[in-house]
Protein backbone atom coordinates (compact mmCIF):
# COMPACT_ATOMS: atom_id res chain seq x y z
CA UNK A 1 0.00 0.00 0.00
CA UNK A 2 0.71 3.46 -0.68
CA UNK A 3 2.52 5.55 2.29
CA UNK A 4 2.07 9.47 2.61
CA UNK A 5 4.28 11.36 5.22
CA UNK A 6 2.66 14.48 6.26
CA UNK A 7 3.51 16.97 8.90
CA UNK A 8 0.34 18.22 11.45
CA UNK A 9 -3.02 18.85 9.82
CA UNK A 10 -4.03 21.80 11.73
CA UNK A 11 -0.33 23.98 9.86
CA UNK A 12 0.80 21.74 6.80
CA UNK A 13 -0.68 23.00 3.98
CA UNK A 14 1.68 21.16 1.39
CA UNK A 15 0.50 17.59 2.98
CA UNK A 16 -2.64 18.70 2.54
CA UNK A 17 -2.81 18.77 -0.84
CA UNK A 18 -1.58 15.26 -1.52
CA UNK A 19 -3.54 13.83 1.16
CA UNK A 20 -7.16 15.69 -0.12
CA UNK A 21 -6.09 13.97 -3.47
CA UNK A 22 -5.65 10.76 -2.31
CA UNK A 23 -8.48 10.47 -0.24
CA UNK A 24 -11.38 12.40 -2.48
CA UNK A 25 -10.00 10.17 -5.30
CA UNK A 26 -10.22 6.66 -3.33
CA UNK A 27 -6.75 5.96 -3.73
CA UNK A 28 -6.01 3.81 -0.83
CA UNK A 29 -3.02 4.99 1.00
CA UNK A 30 -1.56 4.81 4.70
CA UNK A 31 -0.92 7.49 6.84
CA UNK A 32 2.04 8.25 8.76
CA UNK A 33 2.37 11.34 11.32
CA UNK A 34 5.27 13.05 11.37
CA UNK A 35 4.44 15.90 13.71
CA UNK A 36 6.28 19.20 13.44
CA UNK A 37 9.23 20.38 15.86
CA UNK A 38 12.07 22.44 15.98
CA UNK A 39 13.40 21.25 12.53
CA UNK A 40 16.57 21.53 13.85
CA UNK A 41 18.95 18.92 12.52
CA UNK A 42 18.89 16.97 15.15
CA UNK A 43 15.33 17.33 15.74
CA UNK A 44 12.63 13.91 16.48
CA UNK A 45 11.22 15.51 12.47
CA UNK A 46 14.33 15.72 10.98
CA UNK A 47 15.46 12.29 11.93
CA UNK A 48 12.17 10.63 11.07
CA UNK A 49 12.13 11.56 7.39
CA UNK A 50 16.42 10.62 7.54
CA UNK A 51 15.32 7.61 5.52
CA UNK A 52 12.32 8.53 3.56
CA UNK A 53 13.75 11.63 1.73
CA UNK A 54 16.69 13.84 1.11
CA UNK A 55 14.66 16.45 1.13
CA UNK A 56 13.82 16.02 5.11
CA UNK A 57 10.54 17.73 4.26
CA UNK A 58 6.47 16.63 3.90
CA UNK A 59 4.91 15.55 2.19
CA UNK A 60 6.40 12.30 0.87
CA UNK A 61 5.12 9.55 -1.03
CA UNK A 62 6.67 5.83 -0.73
CA UNK A 63 5.58 3.60 -2.95
CA UNK A 64 7.44 0.28 -2.25
CA UNK A 65 11.40 0.94 -2.47
CA UNK A 66 9.84 4.35 -3.98
CA UNK A 67 10.06 8.16 -2.53
CA UNK A 68 8.47 10.84 -4.02
CA UNK A 69 8.58 14.38 -3.05
CA UNK A 70 7.32 17.76 -3.62
CA UNK A 71 3.61 17.65 -4.25
CA UNK A 72 3.77 18.18 -7.89
CA UNK A 73 5.57 15.34 -8.31
CA UNK A 74 3.57 13.32 -6.20
CA UNK A 75 0.46 14.61 -8.01
CA UNK A 76 2.03 13.82 -11.52
CA UNK A 77 2.77 9.87 -10.04
CA UNK A 78 -0.67 9.80 -8.74
CA UNK A 79 -2.11 10.58 -12.68
CA UNK A 80 -0.22 8.03 -14.02
CA UNK A 81 -0.17 5.03 -11.53
CA UNK A 82 -4.16 5.74 -11.46
CA UNK A 83 -5.58 7.07 -14.94
CA UNK A 84 -8.88 5.94 -14.42
CA UNK A 85 -9.23 8.34 -11.59
CA UNK A 86 -8.84 11.24 -13.87
CA UNK A 87 -6.92 13.42 -11.78
CA UNK A 88 -6.41 15.47 -14.63
CA UNK A 89 -9.07 16.94 -16.87
CA UNK A 90 -9.26 15.17 -20.11
CA UNK A 91 -9.13 17.72 -22.24
CA UNK A 92 -6.35 19.09 -24.08
CA UNK A 93 -6.25 21.75 -23.23
CA UNK A 94 -8.29 22.12 -19.80
CA UNK A 95 -5.22 19.82 -18.43
CA UNK A 96 -2.70 22.43 -19.40
CA UNK A 97 -4.28 25.26 -17.78
CA UNK A 98 -4.91 23.34 -14.92
CA UNK A 99 -1.20 22.25 -14.76
CA UNK A 100 -0.69 26.03 -15.08
CA UNK A 101 -2.72 26.83 -12.18
CA UNK A 102 -1.17 24.35 -10.01
CA UNK A 103 2.08 25.41 -10.90
CA UNK A 104 1.20 28.80 -10.31
CA UNK A 105 0.56 27.92 -6.71
CA UNK A 106 3.56 26.06 -5.99
CA UNK A 107 5.56 28.79 -6.63
CA UNK A 108 3.64 32.08 -5.62
CA UNK A 109 1.21 33.77 -3.50
CA UNK A 110 4.21 34.26 -1.16
CA UNK A 111 2.87 37.28 0.44
CA UNK A 112 -0.95 35.39 1.07
CA UNK A 113 1.05 32.42 2.42
CA UNK A 114 3.42 34.45 4.56
CA UNK A 115 1.07 36.78 6.22
CA UNK A 116 -1.59 34.04 6.38
CA UNK A 117 0.07 30.41 7.52
CA UNK A 118 -2.71 27.75 7.46
CA UNK A 119 -4.67 27.70 10.62
CA UNK A 120 -7.67 25.52 10.35
CA UNK A 121 -8.70 25.65 13.75
CA UNK A 122 -8.62 29.13 14.65
CA UNK A 123 -10.63 32.16 13.56
CA UNK A 124 -8.57 35.29 12.70
CA UNK A 125 -10.56 38.07 10.82
CA UNK A 126 -7.97 40.89 12.77
CA UNK A 127 -5.22 38.92 11.60
CA UNK A 128 -6.72 39.04 8.25
CA UNK A 129 -7.99 42.63 7.99
CA UNK A 130 -4.30 43.64 8.97
CA UNK A 131 -2.70 41.63 6.62
CA UNK A 132 -4.63 43.11 3.75
CA UNK A 133 -3.90 46.98 5.13
CA UNK A 134 -0.37 46.33 6.55
CA UNK A 135 1.79 43.62 4.16
CA UNK A 136 2.57 44.51 0.95
CA UNK A 137 1.41 41.76 -1.64
CA UNK A 138 -1.75 40.09 -0.16
CA UNK A 139 -3.93 41.96 -1.81
CA UNK A 140 -2.64 41.15 -5.17
CA UNK A 141 -2.86 37.92 -4.40
CA UNK A 142 -6.05 37.97 -3.09
CA UNK A 143 -7.25 39.65 -6.16
CA UNK A 144 -5.47 36.91 -8.22
CA UNK A 145 -7.07 34.06 -6.85
CA UNK A 146 -9.98 35.65 -7.18
CA UNK A 147 -9.89 36.22 -10.73
CA UNK A 148 -8.90 32.49 -11.07
CA UNK A 149 -11.33 30.88 -9.57
CA UNK A 150 -13.97 33.01 -10.94
CA UNK A 151 -13.12 32.61 -14.18
CA UNK A 152 -12.37 28.73 -14.06
CA UNK A 153 -15.72 28.08 -12.50
CA UNK A 154 -17.61 30.39 -15.08
CA UNK A 155 -15.64 28.50 -18.14
CA UNK A 156 -16.39 24.83 -16.64
CA UNK A 157 -19.67 25.50 -15.11
CA UNK A 158 -18.16 24.20 -11.51
CA UNK A 159 -19.09 22.57 -9.29
CA UNK A 160 -15.17 22.59 -8.88
CA UNK A 161 -12.55 24.79 -11.12
CA UNK A 162 -12.72 22.27 -13.91
CA UNK A 163 -16.45 20.75 -13.33
CA UNK A 164 -15.17 17.34 -11.39
CA UNK A 165 -13.01 17.46 -8.96
CA UNK A 166 -9.05 17.45 -9.86
CA UNK A 167 -5.86 18.18 -8.98
CA UNK A 168 -6.65 22.27 -8.68
CA UNK A 169 -9.17 21.97 -6.36
CA UNK A 170 -6.44 19.54 -4.17
CA UNK A 171 -4.06 22.17 -4.17
CA UNK A 172 -6.03 25.12 -3.69
CA UNK A 173 -7.82 23.73 -0.64
CA UNK A 174 -5.58 24.74 1.79
CA UNK A 175 -5.58 28.60 0.00
CA UNK A 176 -9.31 28.00 1.07
CA UNK A 177 -8.32 26.95 4.48
CA UNK A 178 -6.51 30.71 4.72
CA UNK A 179 -9.61 32.78 3.24
CA UNK A 180 -11.52 30.93 5.91
CA UNK A 181 -9.66 31.38 9.00
CA UNK A 182 -8.43 34.90 8.31
CA UNK A 183 -12.07 35.91 6.82
CA UNK A 184 -10.53 37.50 3.80
CA UNK A 185 -12.92 39.13 1.85
CA UNK A 186 -14.24 37.27 -1.59
CA UNK A 187 -17.27 37.80 -3.65
CA UNK A 188 -20.16 35.17 -3.39
CA UNK A 189 -19.24 32.53 -6.36
CA UNK A 190 -16.04 32.13 -4.45
CA UNK A 191 -17.57 32.16 -1.26
CA UNK A 192 -19.62 29.27 -2.51
CA UNK A 193 -16.60 27.62 -3.83
CA UNK A 194 -14.66 27.32 -0.61
CA UNK A 195 -17.72 26.21 0.64
CA UNK A 196 -18.05 23.04 -1.66
CA UNK A 197 -14.50 22.41 -1.25
CA UNK A 198 -14.77 22.34 2.84
CA UNK A 199 -17.58 20.07 2.32
CA UNK A 200 -15.87 17.35 -0.21
CA UNK A 201 -15.64 14.08 1.82
CA UNK A 202 -11.84 14.47 1.78
CA UNK A 203 -11.36 18.04 2.97
CA UNK A 204 -13.56 17.44 5.47
CA UNK A 205 -11.96 14.43 7.06
CA UNK A 206 -9.26 16.56 7.17
CA UNK A 207 -10.04 19.40 8.91
CA UNK A 208 -12.07 16.87 11.34
CA UNK A 209 -8.05 15.49 11.94
CA UNK A 210 -6.76 19.27 12.38
CA UNK A 211 -9.06 19.93 14.67
CA UNK A 212 -8.65 16.85 16.72
CA UNK A 213 -4.90 16.86 16.99
CA UNK A 214 -5.47 20.19 19.63
CA UNK A 215 -1.82 21.19 19.54
CA UNK A 216 -0.75 24.48 19.70
CA UNK A 217 2.72 25.11 18.03
CA UNK A 218 4.23 28.89 18.88
CA UNK A 219 6.95 28.83 15.89
CA UNK A 220 3.67 28.15 13.61
CA UNK A 221 1.41 31.47 14.62
CA UNK A 222 4.18 33.76 15.19
CA UNK A 223 1.17 36.51 14.34
CA UNK A 224 -0.62 35.91 17.87
CA UNK A 225 0.82 36.83 21.45
CA UNK A 226 -2.50 34.96 23.17
CA UNK A 227 -3.94 32.02 21.04
CA UNK A 228 -7.06 32.30 22.58
CA UNK A 229 -7.53 36.36 21.66
CA UNK A 230 -7.98 35.78 18.36
CA UNK A 231 -5.79 39.21 18.03
CA UNK A 232 -3.29 38.76 14.69
CA UNK A 233 -1.58 41.93 14.91
CA UNK A 234 2.21 40.93 14.36
CA UNK A 235 2.75 42.37 17.66
CA UNK A 236 5.83 40.25 18.06
CA UNK A 237 7.15 42.53 14.74
CA UNK A 238 5.48 45.61 15.70
CA UNK A 239 5.30 45.68 19.00
CA UNK A 240 1.45 46.34 18.17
Amino acid sequence: MLKLYIGNKNYSSWSMRPWVLLRQAGIPFEEVMVRFDAFTPDSAFKRTLADVTPAGRVPVLVDGDLAVWDTLAIAEYLAERFPDRQLWPADAKARARCRSVCAEMHSGFGALRGACPMNIEAHLPNAGALALRDRAGVAGDLQRIVQMWEGLLQAHGGPMLFGNFTVADAYFAPVCMRLRTYGLPVPPAVSAYIGRVAALPGVKDWIDGALAEQEYLDFEEPYRLDRNSGMGAWARATGG
